[in-house]
């Protein structure tokens, strides 16, 4: 165990910023696709990753906002190759477009980062029927990896690359109802903070189950997920007295946005990750995430769970 403001076995702690985590990695030849790249962490993750030569797909909901953050880096980084392109995760509909126009493209994935979601906002229900944060932060998620995992499967075996794929969870997940995901009730309106724990719990058991079938099935493409750290960014748009405060204390108790695109470059890029599957980080180490985290028999039911939502039929 160490200090978070120590380095743990991994060489970095929660001060490493995505630079760090990434120095010296070569992802010249590396496709990934970031959602929520055109703010927050997910800004420095697309940054991060094109500067150390990946070519990366930024899939956003605000087109718009999206090509002015491609600009922004472009500038910086001239040959930085980077796209553009729509996709509402709040909506299935958005979300099998994104996954067609993408498998139908000729463009090859090797890596794919999970991180774009929404933090306690008022309750509502998205196009589906579901409530926001469960319906953005894991059932968009989930249909968009399944509908892209063949691409995945297929790159990793002609390129002979790993490919890798990265949920950003949140220490939020220990916050979640107390049977862990309300299956029965999966639209309450008790709380949202509570909600918001229910999906991100659900982005650590989608990681985990995902791994094993990956592992059962023998193909090169690994998964896990990850706490991004405290970070003071839009996320907590929602609530106007938690964003407050988070300014007052940021420097003393929040990461910087590069601190917070530490562990995602982490797990997406550095070789120490090689060949870990299923695994919990924070501060690019290894972590231990809550006791429902780590229920297998809860990560299958969930799995077949989001299944029977996202499968058009039902």
């Amino acid at each position: 165990m160490w200090y978070p403001w120590k380095k743990g076995p991994s060489g970095f702690s929660s001060s490493s910023t995505a630079e760090d985590v990434t120095q010296g990695v070569d992802a010249t030849g590396l496709t990934a696709i970031v959602t929520g790249a055109s703010s927050g962490i997910g800004t420095e993750i697309t940054r991060v990753l094109v500067l150390r030569g990946a070519h990366v797909i930024m899939a956003v909901r605000n087109v718009d906002v999206g090509r002015k953050v491609k600009e922004a880096i472009l500038k910086e980084i001239p040959n930085a190759k980077i796209e553009v392109m729509e996709l509402d995760l709040s909506s299935m509909a958005s979300v099998r477009k994104f996954a067609s126009e993408y498998n139908s493209s000729d463009l090859p994935l090797n890596i794919l980062i999970n991180n774009a979601g929404v933090m306690a906002p008022p309750y509502m229900v998205s196009q589906d029927g579901m409530e926001m944060q469960f319906a953005t932060n894991h059932i968009g998620h989930f249909l968009l990896t399944n509908l892209l995992l063949q691409k995945m499967k297929t790159t990793a075996r002609d390129c002979q690359r790993e490919g890798r794929i990265v949920n950003v969870s949140s220490v939020g997940h220990n916050f979640t109802y107390q049977e862990g995901i309300c299956f029965d009730k999966i639209n309450d309106q008790s709380s949202p903070f509570r909600a918001y724990g229910q999906s991100k719990l659900a982005n650590i058991l989608h990681a985990s189950e995902l791994s094993r079938r990956l592992k059962e099935e023998g193909v090169n493409v690994t998964a896990n997920s990850l706490h991004p750290g405290a970070i003071n960014t839009n996320l907590m748009r929602h609530q106007k007295f938690v964003e407050v405060v988070g300014s007052l204390l940021n420097k003393l108790f929040f990461k910087s946005i590069p601190q917070g695109a530490a562990t995602p470059c982490y797990v997406a890029l550095n070789p120490q990750v090689e060949g870990v599957r299923g695994e919990y980080f924070s501060d690019s180490n290894i972590a231990k995430p809550s006791a429902l985290a780590k229920d297998a028999e809860l990560a299958k039911k969930l799995w077949d769970f989001s299944l029977k939502l996202t499968d058009p039929k039902e």
